[in-house]
């Protein structure tokens, strides 16, 4: 667990992890950073032998992430890691803007100071290393810690997992996106717009405020499918 768990809750993971899911989480982190990058081949055999587990629980991880559409398993070919799903893409985005904004919408009509505080601390940490590109994974991590806390304060914790399992395309797509300049700022931005909407018991600034911020990367989408070609899929016809 990291030091950014420790201190605020990883309200993802509520019971001890199996073996399969310390090689799905393993495998599924270096997927949506890009370690393992589109087109990356993956044998069973031999993250076996790099997690010191048997084959059981890594089938099964390999199983639950094609689940989530990152790895596609071919039967006496192999397994490689999917390209981002353009389609799945929209739709996750479509998903995601109508349960966070109703979750701030909550949140502005009932605030609650121990929530604000707590994620005011994160925005802060996030401060601290905007425009460090080498600290990405901490300002990611502090990111996915931000909106934890923000379902956590509507009781939701159980469905913010649910998103997370559906936002494997997504999460690829931001990273791709992250080292764009003023991105990191501009997210820090919009979290603090988020916050003062919810503390001002505003609830139209707060949801309007969470759609502009979640809509940043999207609305970038043609310019890094451009200049990432290869890690994209071709959109179906008509979409």
């Amino acid at each position: 667990m990291s030091s950014i768990e420790q201190s605020f809750g990883d309200t993802a993971k509520t019971a001890p992890t199996s073996a399969a899911g310390t090689v799905y989480d393993a495998l599924r982190g270096k997927i949506v950073s890009l370690d393992y990058p589109p087109g990356t081949s993956l044998s069973r055999n031999a993250l076996a032998q790099e997690y010191g587990v048997s084959l059981t629980p890594v089938r099964e991880a390999m199983q639950r992430l094609e689940e989530d559409g990152l790895l596609r398993i071919m039967p006496q070919s192999g397994t490689v890691v999917n390209r981002i799903d353009v389609d799945q893409l929209y739709e996750t985005q479509f998903l995601r803007i109508a349960v966070e904004t109703e979750v701030v919408r909550r949140l502005a009509l009932a605030p609650q100071p121990t929530i604000l505080a707590r994620a005011r601390a994160i925005v802060r940490m996030q401060e601290t290393l905007v425009g460090d590109t080498e600290q990405m994974g901490m300002f990611n991590e502090l990111d996915r810690a931000f909106h934890r806390t923000l379902f956590a304060g509507v009781g939701m914790t159980n469905l913010q997992q649910m998103l997370v399992r559906r936002m494997g395309h997504l999460l690829r797509c931001q990273r791709l996106d992250l080292p764009s300049e003023g991105k990191m700022a501009d997210i820090v931005d919009h979290h603090k717009r988020i916050l003062a909407g919810i503390e001002a018991g505003d609830a139209e600034a707060a949801t309007e405020a969470m759609r502009s911020h979640l809509s940043g990367t999207i609305s970038r989408l043609d310019v890094l499918r451009a200049r990432f070609p290869d890690h994209f899929s071709d959109p179906a016809p008509g979409t």
